[in-house]
């Protein structure tokens, strides 16, 4: 236990080090977000803080984790995946090049053996995914890697609900005896954390998609090098679980982005933090409010490790039930237009 809280203290207190050098070094550089279209900030914020994330998380692994062929696979995703959102973050790639940097990302990790190759079946048994392991992998990875981007819209939210979501897998790897990815999941929690002490509102950096992209494929890939050694049904409804808040996000605004004919890359302020924001929250107040739901998913998550697998996924599925129908009537989560205030 003690290796693991190390690691965990280790990757906040490298991170919480680095990301004022790496703002000083964004300033100089004039590498910094301007106030413009759906950004809610006011002045020019500088961004690379995702690269000390990274870092710090990259740190953690190579002291006190094991580097074996699959870490390494999550370690050099991951490089590639800061590298294309840095570029991202200074030059505005257009959305064709960054799906093709993420997806390269993810084809690394495969091919360093990570691949989800079997799910429970809920009636007994598995469920081989044979030549279809690999594409569903890579679609797991993109996925995460762009449902955390959606939701970075606030200070300190994709940072707080990721280390939200490392803690729960830690639980998760911690019951079900993958000490490997208890530190690597601790690793990454405390790296989000170090950094959110700058992040929250009013933040003096950004993660920028450096960040929000690497958080992504890094709960999807420990999540994935989980399913390898437990049952995959388990492995990945832990994520998907606390993670509830951002992916009902991203499905909803894809969804309305396709029925109205705009590109899905479009960016607009029709995102779960935006309407809560239009409904007369401030951004603490917001924020705070998805991190507690966050929490409650990731209680849920955590309950259904200790369960039975079935009876737990079964409450899984009827939390995200109860999320989607509280969502929609509230007007946080909905297809229709934006409810107003008082409606």
């Amino acid at each position: 236990m003690n290796r693991y809280l190390t690691a965990f203290l280790f990757s906040i207190a490298s991170s919480f080090m680095l990301t004022p050098q790496i703002r000083a070094f964004a300033l100089k550089r004039g590498i910094v977000d301007r106030p413009r279209g759906r950004r809610v900030h006011e002045v020019p914020v500088p961004m690379l803080g995702g690269v000390g994330i990274y870092l710090s998380f990259l740190a953690a692994c190579v002291i006190f984790a094991r580097i074996d062929r699959n870490t390494i696979g999550l370690l050099l995703g991951g490089a590639i995946i800061v590298a294309v959102g840095v570029w991202d973050d200074i030059c505005e790639l257009n959305p064709r090049t960054k799906l093709c940097g993420q997806i390269a990302a993810a084809v690394v990790l495969v091919l360093f053996g990570v691949k989800i190759e079997f799910v429970t079946n809920p009636l007994g048994g598995m469920i081989y995914l044979g030549p279809m392991s690999i594409p569903l992998t890579i679609i797991w990875l993109v996925a995460f890697m762009n449902v955390i981007n959606f939701i970075d819209g606030l200070d300190g939210l994709a940072s707080g609900v990721s280390a939200i979501g490392a803690g729960a897998m830690a639980f998760a790897a911690f019951r079900t005896g993958q000490m490997q990815l208890v530190i690597m999941s601790m690793a990454l929690a405390g790296s989000a954390l170090g950094f959110l002490y700058y992040n929250f509102n009013p933040a003096s950096i950004f993660m920028g998609d450096a960040g929000a992209m690497f958080l992504g494929f890094a709960i999807a890939g420990i999540s994935a090098m989980g399913a390898l050694k437990t049952p995959a049904t388990l492995a990945l409804a832990v994520p998907v679980l606390v993670m509830g808040v951002p992916i009902l996000d991203t499905v909803f605004v894809i969804f309305k982005r396709v029925r109205q004919g705009v590109p899905i890359s479009t960016g607009d302020k029709e995102h779960v933090h935006h309407r809560l924001l239009a409904m007369g929250m401030t951004q603490h107040e917001a924020v705070l409010t998805i991190y507690a739901v966050s929490g409650l998913l990731a209680a849920t998550a955590c309950g259904v490790v200790i369960v039975n697998p079935r009876v737990g996924l079964g409450g899984a599925v009827i939390a995200f039930g109860a999320l989607i129908i509280a969502g929609e009537k509230s007007g946080v989560m909905r297809l229709g237009p934006r409810r107003k205030m008082g409606e």
